[in-house]
């Protein structure tokens, strides 16, 4: 197993187990909880859960900046790097927070978090 695996396998049982805790320590402290008290606890501890999972798929890719860069959807010029950008993401796992190549035309004044969303 590699190490960035071996890591982030770790990171995602550590996550894991603090939900678990999580949800013990919450039904412990709960008298006689009720179906939608209990629904409503572990649809929360699944969805954060999910969003840990999404970003360890997420930040196990290893190109976070294509080389070359994308083309402009405007003029069709290489855009130019400009760096790592942190950006909030909706997804169907929850909001993301996910750091992706910027890349920015100087033509058209155009910005683009690739593989498409645009700035």
């Amino acid at each position: 197993m590699s190490s960035r695996r071996e890591k982030a396998r770790g990171k995602l049982m550590a996550e894991a187990e603090a939900l678990i805790d999580e949800l013990l320590e919450w039904g412990d402290g709960v008298s006689e909880p009720d179906l939608s008290q209990i629904e409503e606890k572990v649809l929360d501890l699944r969805r954060r859960f999910g969003e840990q999972l999404a970003l360890a798929v997420i930040d196990g890719q290893e190109a976070k900046l294509p080389v070359p860069g994308p083309r402009c959807p405007k003029c069709q010029r290489e855009m130019e790097c400009k760096g790592l950008k942190g950006n909030t993401v909706e997804s169907w796992v929850g909001r993301l927070w996910l750091e992706r190549g910027y890349y920015y035309c100087l033509t058209c004044r155009e910005g683009l978090f690739p593989p498409g969303s645009t700035a």
